[in-house]
């Protein structure tokens, strides 16, 4: 059984974590509209009333990270939707995109302000459009990510969900060898057929949660090794930045992909306990998710959507996955 690594003040001091909110929600966009027909974000939504995802995955990090050491990543067109619940956030742990350019310059414009404030910083990445239902799980492997071995010596750690059905939808990672609490990465693969996937879990593959730990100067190196060009129009004083015209000039760019793909030799993947971890990512996922909830609701938020309202589910069963099978 893993240990849930004990951290005092000294061990927290260098410990922070980016939220990535900047994302469109384009698969969710025609069922997350609100009254006035406006599309939602995902991650500002609320499962069953009260806080957002965005304000779970908030909570999920200050569960590792002390709070002043939150970051979020949001885009400059959902303001109406950020402006109120990070206003307790100081406006430099902020960091607005004009424009959604992909995971890549998502990722790399947080980690560049987080490294001007801590050149030592030691990161938690975590997507704010997730559930997870046993959130103690979650917090234990992240934190067992970051204060290991792997992530002092330079190294990245995914955080992988043993997958609890068979999924073609999600990215999987097919993990090696053994080493001291982690596997060495052997392959990414992405959205498999029916077939690939049962494969996939019969070798112990597992679903890529795009959560991950690593040091912030080992972040960076991988970001020039892999994307140079990407880099360096990033490289000056963050206030410096003329973030329109950077953002006019830049393609868009994938951290999977473009990032992680290539760089398995640095990379290591923990596989997680069953956690009730999904990404939410299409209709029948939130529906299956609502199901499996108490049916209890939360204080509503007036400022916050209800993906439960918004996609008319009342008291419906679960709705039949479009890929079934179990694993």
């Amino acid at each position: 059984m893993h240990e849930t690594p004990m951290r005092s003040p000294a061990d927290s001091l260098h410990d922070h974590a980016i939220v990535l909110a900047g994302g469109s929600g384009t698969r969710l966009a025609a069922w997350t509209r609100d009254a006035k027909g406006s599309s939602v974000p995902k991650q500002y939504c609320s499962l069953r009333g009260g806080r957002s995802l965005l304000g779970d995955a908030m909570a999920r990090a200050a569960a590792v990270v002390p709070r002043e050491n939150i970051t979020v990543v949001v885009a400059a067109e959902h303001e109406r939707h950020w402006q109120a619940e990070l206003a307790h956030l100081p406006r430099s742990h902020v960091v607005v995109q004009p424009i959604n350019r992909g995971t890549a310059p998502g990722i790399l414009l947080p980690l560049l302000a987080v490294l001007e404030r801590d050149p030592l910083a030691r990161i938690a990445v975590l997507p704010s459009d997730h559930f997870v239902r046993r959130e103690e799980v979650m917090v234990a492997a992240l934190l067992r990510a970051l204060h290991g071995p792997h992530v002092a010596a330079g190294g990245l750690e995914l955080l992988g969900i043993r997958p609890e059905r068979l999924e073609v939808e999600y990215g999987w990672i097919l993990p090696g060898q053994a080493r001291r609490g982690a596997f060495t990465v052997t392959a990414f693969v992405e959205k498999p057929s029916t077939a690939s996937a049962l494969t996939l879990a019969a070798h112990g593959a597992l679903w890529n949660s795009f959560v991950f730990a690593v040091r912030g100067d080992a972040l960076l190196a991988l970001f020039r090794q892999r994307l140079p060009e990407l880099v360096e129009p990033f490289e000056r004083p963050h206030a410096r930045l003329d973030l329109e015209a950077l953002y006019a000039s830049i393609g868009t760019a994938d951290f999977s992909s473009e990032v992680l793909q290539g760089s398995e030799k640095h990379l290591r993947v923990q596989a997680v306990a069953e956690c009730g971890w999904t990404d939410l990512g299409t209709p029948e996922r939130v529906r299956e998710c609502l199901d499996s909830l108490q049916p209890v609701r939360r204080p509503a938020s007036p400022h916050v959507a209800d993906l439960e309202r918004m996609l008319g589910r009342a008291t419906s069963p679960v709705v039949a996955r479009q890929y079934g099978g179990t694993l």
